[in-house]
């Protein structure tokens, strides 16, 4: 049995949110590199110069990637044979709250959602998920997650009898719904199976898996390669000038699901395709 302090977990989050918002993944900074390379637009090359300048200097001098600097989405993954000396609960929200207050982020977290919407000022409470796992490791993600391109995350509960097609039109129509307002170059994240609830999730942390892998199923992983070549075939193109790169990736992640039903869901993310992981 291994035993992780509270105040440790802490304060790897608070550096978790910040060094989230100061530094873009390499897979997806090499994604954008590449895609300037074999972009023929001009107006659309010189837009990804733009993106990929601004992730080296906010590298380069601790600032942030972007003004938003999202509601902070926490993925956890806890070893059974793990024991918590404290609340995980309060050390991750409590590592959100020095993140954000001493990395200078902006925060964008209202207290009620509909009626009071008063900013809690310190980006909390943080969106956790736990998965329960074998072993004696804590890992803890974060993913900053900005909101013009959370607003053009869908989600459809399609009837078996829709099939791969059915898929196919729904994502495509996502797509072609947020335009530019998602900050293209996307990064997608594809969701089908379980339940409601469930597909969300699944789409969330697809979005998150490294640009370049692929689903393990061949029909699954030709099916990411198909959206991405029609999305990239769209015409939206970097900030929405035209061109080929609409999106840097999709990924797909699948669970089992009743016999009645096929959920699908799309979680969108701008090029800002943030998050940073720890393991203890």
């Amino acid at each position: 049995m291994k035993t992780i302090n509270q105040e440790i977990i802490t304060q790897e989050v608070k550096r978790l949110c910040q060094e989230a918002n100061y530094v873009l993944p390499q897979d997806v900074y090499q994604a954008l590199k590449e895609a300037y390379e074999t972009e023929d637009s001009l107006l659309s090359k010189q837009t990804l110069e733009v993106l990929h300048k601004n992730a080296q200097i906010a590298r380069e001098t601790c600032s942030p990637i972007c003004q938003d600097t999202g509601m902070a989405c926490v993925f956890v993954e806890i070893g059974q044979d793990v024991h918590i000396e404290g609340s995980l609960n309060e050390a991750i929200h409590e590592g959100v709250r020095q993140g954000y207050e001493i990395g200078y982020l902006r925060k964008s977290v209202v207290d009620d959602p509909v009626f009071d919407r008063i900013n809690t000022k310190d980006n909390t409470p943080a969106i956790i998920n736990y998965d329960i796992v074998e072993g004696d490791q804590l890992k803890i993600i974060v993913a900053p997650k900005g909101f013009g391109s959370e607003n053009m995350s869908q989600i459809k509960m399609l009837k078996p009898s829709d099939g791969v097609e059915g898929i196919k039109e729904f994502v495509l129509k996502v797509i072609n719904d947020a335009g530019p307002n998602a900050c293209p170059p996307m990064v997608i994240g594809v969701g089908i199976g379980g339940s409601f609830d469930k597909v969300t999730l699944l789409a969330k942390k697809a979005m998150l898996r490294e640009i370049g892998s692929h689903h393990p199923d061949k029909r699954y992983s030709d099916l990411e390669n198909e959206l991405l070549n029609r999305i990239n075939h769209t015409g939206i193109g970097p900030a929405g000038y035209g061109g080929k790169t609409t999106a840097l990736s999709l990924n797909i992640e699948t669970y089992p699901t009743h016999i009645a039903g096929m959920p699908v869901a799309v979680s969108i993310c701008c090029h800002v395709a943030r998050h940073k992981e720890v393991i203890l």
